[in-house]
Formats: structure tokens, C-alpha cells, sequence
């Protein structure tokens, strides 16, 4: 783990350089890259320091994250419809598959936090990891360019877009809820949390799936999202879809 803040330091530029390789992409500005790995929480504890936080960089980094895979799906799957493309876009690119990526690369190592997010676990939780990846994809367009952010994602992205076709690209479990409870019961799912515990970095969510005011599914996870997706495919199973 990395304590150092600047890019002038001898550590955080070797820490730095590891990261570079691990995603195969070599910046010409390191305080953009740094830029990408800055949370919100350090800014805010280190006024002194200067420097944005990585907000705008995962506003940017979702854009084009979206971009590149509509583009790999397309180029793999000419006879698909938009529907379908959609759904594998939407199994590839989520929260989950994010923070499972960010983890492999280690990425919470390289973040910088403030110490309230470090206290409580920060450098594990999804939801920051997540956010952080598509920074760090911002960060190389900034850097490179379209066609260096092209090969970074294509590179990073490849065995995850692999796993989602072998896996079905019907996984947007809610939105195939959706379509079949409207079409079918003419009634539209409605998601109600339930439950949460656990501690703050390793938290469990509990939902249910109401339907026409009735329990028609529950499902839990480690983000809302999963516990919502795990619900949705209980209802679709219960109803045999």
C-alpha cells in the first residue's frame, strides 16, 4: 500500500510504473494518471496539496468505456439486436464486474484516499474501485487518445467479454424481469431493501421483488445492484422465464 501523495516522489513513481504495466500502457503525464487514483475523501482531508479528484475522470471514463465495448460487441456479434446488445453491454460494463478487474490489478493499492475512506476499508469497496477503473480509462484517452484508450479496454476487457457470452448475454436479470412482467402480467417490478449488515467494507444487502404490491422474488449481495440483479433472476425462475 502506498502512502506517498506526488508523482515527484521516488516511491509513487515506482508504484505508478507498476501500475502502468499491469494495464500496458505507458503516460506521458503521470499527474494525469495520479489524477485518476485521487479520491474525493483525499482532497477534501489535503486542501493543502492541491490537485482535482477523479469525479469528472469516471464521469468521462464511463463514456468511453461504454463506447469501446458497444463497439468490440458490435464487431463480435453482426446478427445481434439492439436489445441483445445491450444486455451483454450491460453484463460486461456493471459495478460488480468493474471492482472484480480494479481488484485483480490491485488498483485499491495505488488509490489515494483520506483517512476516513481508509478506516473503513475504501481500497475494498466496489463501489470506489469501480469508479476508480473508469477513472484510470479516462485517464489513458486524456493521455493517448481514442485509439491508446481502444486497446487498453480491449486489452483489459477481453476475457470478461469472453466470459460474458459463454455465461448468456441475458444476465440484466431486471431488465428481462421487466419486459416479462409487463408484457405478461402488465404490471411493472418494483425493488424494496430490506436488509443490510455487515461491516461498512464488507456490507450485505437484502431486496425484494414486489409485484402488484407482492413479494415476488428476494435476492442479496454485496452492492444493491447485485442484490436487485440476484432477486430479479429468483423472480424470473419462479416464474419459469
Amino acid at each position: 500500500m502506498f502512502s506517498v501523495i506526488s508523482v515527484a516522489d521516488n516511491d509513487r513513481k515506482k508504484a505508478l510504473k507498476t501500475l502502468q504495466k499491469k494495464i500496458n500502457y505507458r503516460f506521458k503525464s503521470l499527474d494525469l494518471l495520479n489524477q485518476g487514483l485521487r479520491h474525493k475523501s483525499f482532497v477534501h482531508e489535503n486542501l493543502e496539496a492541491g490537485g482535482l479528484d477523479n469525479e469528472r475522470m469516471e464521469f468521462l471514463g464511463d463514456a468511453v468505456l461504454d463506447l469501446v465495448i458497444s463497439h468490440l460487441i458490435m464487431e463480435r456479434h453482426p446478427d445481434f439486436s439492439e436489445g441483445n446488445l445491450s444486455r451483454l453491454r450491460a453484463s460486461v460494463v456493471n459495478e460488480a464486474r468493474l471492482a472484480k478487474m480494479a481488484k485483480e490489478l490491485a488498483l485499491g493499492e495505488y488509490l489515494l484516499l483520506g483517512k476516513g475512506e481508509e478506516m473503513t476499508g475504501g481500497r475494498q469497496k466496489n463501489s470506489i474501485l469501480a469508479a476508480s477503473l473508469e477513472a484510470l480509462l479516462a485517464a489513458v484517452y486524456l493521455d493517448g487518445g481514442f485509439e491508446k484508450a481502444f486497446k487498453v479496454i480491449s486489452g483489459l476487457f477481453a476475457f470478461y467479454l469472453e466470459s460474458a457470452e459463454e455465461e448468456g448475454f441475458d444476465q440484466d436479470f431486471k431488465t428481462r424481469l421487466q419486459e416479462v412482467s409487463q408484457e405478461v402480467l402488465k404490471a411493472t417490478p418494483r425493488y424494496l431493501q430490506v436488509k443490510e449488515f455487515g461491516p461498512g467494507h464488507d456490507k450485505v444487502f437484502g431486496v425484494k421483488v414486489l409485484i402488484r404490491d407482492k413479494v415476488a422474488g428476494v435476492g442479496a449481495g454485496k452492492s444493491k445492484k447485485e442484490a436487485e440483479q440476484r432477486a430479479a433472476k429468483r423472480t424470473l425462475q419462479k416464474m419459469k422465464f
